[in-house]
């Protein structure tokens, strides 16, 4: 075992626990509403974006309008953009491996290829087994999930609310691991806002464009207050 494999092994098999775990209830949710293995498998494979994947067990369930799911698809993974912009960098010459990098940028993944590596390591490959093993996990746990639902009957009642629980931990290390607390408190009081004048079911939308544009400009404010 070469050591930028040990090494991609190694560091990855921290998100295996929670990509487990989130895996297994989104199986079990989607099994819930009626699809198998196949779709399971094709979800985590094509669209594998473990929030976006729990959202369209929402969408799939109250049959939304393509152009209803494009925009919540785009809402919930915009931020996305920022750590691609981050990577630029790092992905520059990662040819052949870097349209596969970009498409499984999660956030777990973001967190382990931003760091530093030694130089002994071959950080395109690198890049590429720490990506392909974190998706491999997030499969593995999806189709025990549906696998399980289909055989043993689950009482699902909560599960869905272990993406919540795990962005509600990352806000939350986010918050003691920094003094700048304005953009967590941008996200909070304007995502109040619209689930007060656009109601529960319609709030997810306007919160997420609103909190996007009050970011990028509190980050440009930022940037020409530092120059």
């Amino acid at each position: 075992m070469n050591k930028t494999f040990s090494k991609a092994l190694q560091d990855s098999l921290t998100v295996f626990p929670g990509y487990l775990v989130l895996g297994i209830g989104f199986g079990i949710l989607l099994n819930d509403i009626g699809y198998g293995p196949f779709t399971c498998l094709m979800m985590s494979g094509l669209i594998y974006a473990g929030s976006m994947q729990y959202v369209m067990i929402s969408l799939l369930s109250t049959g939304a309008s393509i152009i209803q799911t494009a925009l919540m698809t785009l809402m919930v993974n915009i931020r996305h953009l920022f750590y691609g912009i981050s990577m630029l960098e790092k992905y520059k010459d990662t040819k052949p491996y870097r349209p596969y990098l970009i498409f499984g940028l999660t956030d777990e993944t973001f967190s382990i290829v931003v760091r530093d590596l030694e130089d002994d390591i071959d950080k395109k490959r690198y890049y590429f087994l720490v990506t392909l093993l974190d998706q491999i996990y997030w499969i593995i746990g999806s189709m025990i999930g549906n696998i399980l639902g289909n055989i043993i009957p689950f009482d699902t009642t909560g599960i869905d609310f272990s993406m919540t629980a795990l962005f509600v931990v990352i806000v939350v290390s986010q918050w003691e691991s920094t003094d700048d607390h304005l953009p967590a408190i941008i996200g909070i009081l304007e995502s109040l806002i619209c689930l007060f004048i656009f109601g529960s079911s319609s709030f997810l939308i306007p919160s997420m464009i609103a909190i996007s544009v009050s970011l990028m400009i509190y980050r440009n404010f930022r940037e020409v207050k530092h120059e």
